[in-house]
């Protein structure tokens, strides 16, 4: 207590030195008798919490009419008896997102609404419901941005997140756990420029994701999408991942990553990416010495799956006399690492862009010149 002594004073003593103690609270920022907290996050929180939303997720999925036993071994296992074609409206998800723009454009994580054969709602207040268009989805920085029809709405000022310092004080806001709406957690800047790969539970693939903001503010799932807000309350990144097992170890996407998307989208309506077609995967040392390759870095073209295409048809690598099985080393003479996908350097650059690539095919390195494409 603060007002504890171990030593016996007088009445009039304790009063002296409570007095002083009560001046030392106020002028630190906090009124003892009123229990009034001066702290600048309960104002962010006040101008923030308003913009953020919850994201309902939903499917129409086949109607569960009950559940029977089935015996396996000594062991009864519950299994769910599916109505006869039926399908009803059910809630598979939910994820946090942010309002940018009084005309009703949300950010959000792109994992969060990664599902293309869903539909999702925007729930703005307890009685305030949308309809969520997908305007776009950027899987490479996992960012997403939608589009409710409403007017004079709520929003966030975009921050750059360029100017981030390590140690600086951030607060993160989202709906936690799906449930706990406006959840505000306070911490600092831990780290950046962190790699990582992330896995959705939702579309249950796993992401690269580099660059990010680390922070110690409390993330948790359901917070994804949700804005990480500098002492300004403006948006420096995006709420994204967190490590399972650890605390206070939580990452944002940079902000600056989500403005350019939305620039693109204002101006074409869409995200334009130079495309080069191909599908691929990236090597490592594992990979190599499993398949006993050559080189343990790269990106080898080759299809995902029986039936589908390694290089689009018509598409600029196909143009340019890509095959399967060639291996992309090197990419206008940036080095193909897991670090540094070829997705990554594609990124730089813009449609039209002829681009060098030194290619390994069949023991042999050969340069090949792509000029790029959009993606149709």
């Amino acid at each position: 207590m603060v007002f504890q002594n171990t030593k016996a004073d007088t009445g009039c003593n304790n009063i002296i030195k409570a007095r002083t103690l009560l001046r030392t609270e106020v002028r630190c920022g906090v009124d003892i008798l009123g229990m009034q907290e001066k702290s600048p996050v309960i104002e962010i929180a006040k101008r923030v919490c308003p913009a953020v939303i919850t994201i309902v997720i939903s499917k129409d999925l086949p109607k569960i009419e009950g559940f029977y036993f089935f015996p396996y071994g000594s062991e009864n296992f519950v299994l769910p008896k599916i109505g006869n074609g039926k399908k009803e409206r059910t809630k598979i998800g939910g994820g946090s997102g942010f309002i940018i723009s009084p005309d009703g454009y949300v950010l959000t994580s792109q994992h969060v609404v990664g599902d293309t054969d869903a539909d999702y709602t925007v729930i703005y207040e307890p009685d305030k419901k949308y309809p969520a268009k997908v305007i776009c989805r950027d899987p490479i920085n996992d960012i997403a941005i939608l589009k409710i029809n409403a007017k004079n709405l709520p929003f966030i000022e975009l921050g750059d997140s360029n100017n981030i310092e390590l140690g600086q004080s951030v607060i993160a806001v989202g709906n936690a756990l799906g449930e706990f709406h406006d959840t505000v957690s306070t911490g600092v800047v831990s780290g950046l420029s962190r790699y990582i790969t992330a896995f959705s539970g939702i579309t249950q693939q796993a992401e690269m994701l580099r660059g990010l903001i680390q922070t110690d503010a409390a993330i948790n799932p359901g917070n994804s999408g949700g804005p990480l807000v500098d002492i300004e309350g403006k948006v420096i990144g995006i709420n994204t991942a967190t490590v399972m097992g650890a605390q206070n170890i939580g990452f944002a996407i940079p902000i600056n990553y989500a403005k350019k998307d939305f620039e693109e989208v204002k101006k074409y309506g869409k995200i334009i990416r130079p495309f080069l077609g191909v599908k691929y995967i990236l090597l490592n040392k594992e990979i190599s010495e499993k398949n006993k390759l050559p080189v343990d870095y790269g990106a080898l073209i080759v299809r995902e799956t029986l039936g589908e295409e390694a290089i689009i048809k018509g598409g600029a690598a196909d143009k340019a006399g890509l095959k399967e099985f060639d291996l992309i080393l090197e990419c206008n003479g940036e080095k193909i690492t897991e670090k540094n996908p070829l997705s990554l350097s594609l990124q730089k650059l813009k449609i039209g862009d002829e681009i060098s690539l030194k290619i390994l095919r069949a023991g042999k390195e050969i340069v090949l010149k792509v000029k790029l494409e959009e993606k149709k």
